[in-house]
């Protein structure tokens, strides 16, 4: 179906193992000696092979020598596994029509990869197990349509981030440790290309001349490539793992990070329309606490959402996805996450949600806070709510705004009502460790209040962290009055009597 129309015979070179090339038998030698093969497209056979591999009467070569060794079997694929599989899927390029292959949907385009590294590897008389084999399949199918060595990684719902750095060191982590795999890439220019693979889909490209790219994949990972030369050893790849189901709050209250009353005191938050800021320190949750947040906005109300890379899982009717665009090759064309919020305005948004605060771009969001748009919610770095809402003063201090301090913490204290502090432990486990709201001022200072907070009892037998999410005994938060025009004060002073009684 989709081989190359070229009737020449490609001679390459064999490795020592193989059986010597020799000059191809003619048409009608070759058609008597090898049975004809099922119906199927004529041009995915592969090209002329050696006499060797097509004439049955011809003793094939001794295969123990190419044959994989046991210890590839049970601790990863070995070097000569490597040089095998190198050796054919330089047969099937030579083989195929990759322009055609590109028309056709991925099943049928694997069956036919499969069909023809079958051939090839009966051709050229390698020795496997059918379970080696299989392997060789799926490695040489995932080169081809996915993202080569990653697919396995990519496919298992328990890692949260995969570190490559460079072709020969992948490291991942699980349960919030990081652990070093026996997954490695053919070679840098492997690696190269499937970043390139990766970036492109998003419009987006990484080389010498722009070495640094953000991206994501199709289910919203977060993927980041810093190429050489700024990267030493060979490219580096770093993915931000998102599960396939969505968490919700019950979810985080199974995981301990937060207690049944504090996710009801977040629902409440959610639903009544209250201006969120998530903060916290890399890797600690913020992104998926947001996804959480968003779960209690209405459907009927029109979310836009600013990303640098849209990562965000929203599962409402109404939704509009913004992504920062960064400049072309002659420098021009750049749109900055401030362009984004600033053309929000314009679209008529119930909700703006910010992917990521780091820069000017906060005044904007405060300014949306103030000017009717409700229910706003943003994440940022930040070790502690107070830190948080001084980085909001300061990210506006950098953009240029000429405005005293007094008037840009007015600004903050009147847009932000709800900080919620997201942390990862020592122990790899994330926990949400503030709900504090904002009152408001006194003289120059804004003045907080703390509705949750977990304190740290000590650590298990097993390393862990224990600890509980201790209510401050607020009874009437700031909040009250809003939660009570949503008809939602009930709920919220049931969930802060509970959370007293505990």
């Amino acid at each position: 179906m989709f081989g190359k129309r070229d009737a020449t015979t490609i001679q390459r070179p064999a490795p020592a193992a193989a059986p010597p090339v020799q000059t191809p038998a003619p048409a009608a030698e070759q058609s008597a000696a090898r049975p004809p093969a099922p119906a199927k497209p004529a041009a995915s056979q592969p090209k002329s092979a050696p006499p060797a591999a097509q004439k049955p009467a011809q003793k094939p070569q001794k295969p123990a020598e190419r044959s994989l060794p046991k210890a590839a079997r049970t601790s990863g694929p070995s070097e000569q596994y490597y040089a095998i599989k190198t050796t054919i899927f330089n047969a099937l390029i030579d083989t195929i029509d990759l322009g055609a292959l590109a028309q056709l949907d991925a099943e049928t385009a694997a069956e036919e990869i499969r069909d023809i590294v079958t051939e090839i590897i009966s051709i050229k008389n390698v020795a496997m197990s059918i379970a080696e084999q299989e392997q060789l399949l799926q490695d040489i199918c995932n080169d081809v349509l996915g993202y080569g060595p990653l697919e396995p990684l990519l496919a298992r719902d328990d890692i949260a981030d995969i570190m490559v750095n460079g072709a020969g060191d992948v490291f991942i982590e699980v349960n919030g440790k990081v652990e070093r795999t026996n997954i490695r890439f053919r070679d840098n220019g492997q690696l190269m290309n499937i970043c390139q693979r990766i970036v492109s889909q998003v419009g987006r490209r990484v080389d010498e001349a722009s070495p640094i790219c953000d991206a994501r994949l199709a289910d919203g990972s977060r993927v980041n490539v810093i190429a050489p030369p700024l990267a030493l050893d060979g490219p580096t790849l770093t993915i931000r793992k998102f599960k396939r189901d969505k968490l919700t709050l019950n979810n985080l209250v199974e995981f301990n990070s937060i207690t049944p009353a504090g996710a009801r005191v977040l629902g409440v938050i959610g639903r009544s329309r209250c201006n969120v800021l998530i903060s916290g320190g890399t890797g600690s949750g913020k992104t998926t606490l947001l996804n959480c947040m968003t779960a209690y906005i209405e459907e009927d109300e029109r979310i836009v959402t600013c990303e640098d890379a849209a990562e965000l899982q929203l599962q409402q009717p109404h939704v509009v996805r913004l992504e920062t665009r960064p400049p072309n090759l002659e420098g021009s064309g750049q749109v900055t996450m401030r362009d984004l919020v600033k053309n929000c305005l314009r679209m008529r948004p119930e909700r703006i949600i910010v992917g990521e605060v780091r820069g000017p771009e906060a005044f904007d969001l405060l300014q949306a806070m103030n000017t009717g748009h409700d229910g706003s919610m943003g994440t940022l770095h930040a070790n502690s709510p107070r830190e948080a809402l001084s980085r909001i003063e300061s990210m506006i201090t950098m953009g240029g705004y000429n405005l005293p301090s007094k008037t840009i913490r007015e600004m903050i204290s009147g847009s932000i009502d709800v900080v919620v502090q997201a942390a990862r432990m020592r122990d790899g486990t994330r926990k949400i460790t503030h709900i504090t709201e904002v009152m408001g001022m006194e003289g120059d200072v804004i003045v907080t209040q703390d509705l949750f907070v977990y304190e740290i009892d000590g650590e298990d037998a097993d390393g862990k962290i224990t600890g509980k999410h201790v209510s401050t005994g607020i009874a009437r938060p700031k909040f009250w009055d809003r939660a009570r025009y949503y008809g939602l004060e009930r709920e919220l002073a049931a969930a802060l009597d509970e959370s007293e009684a505990g």
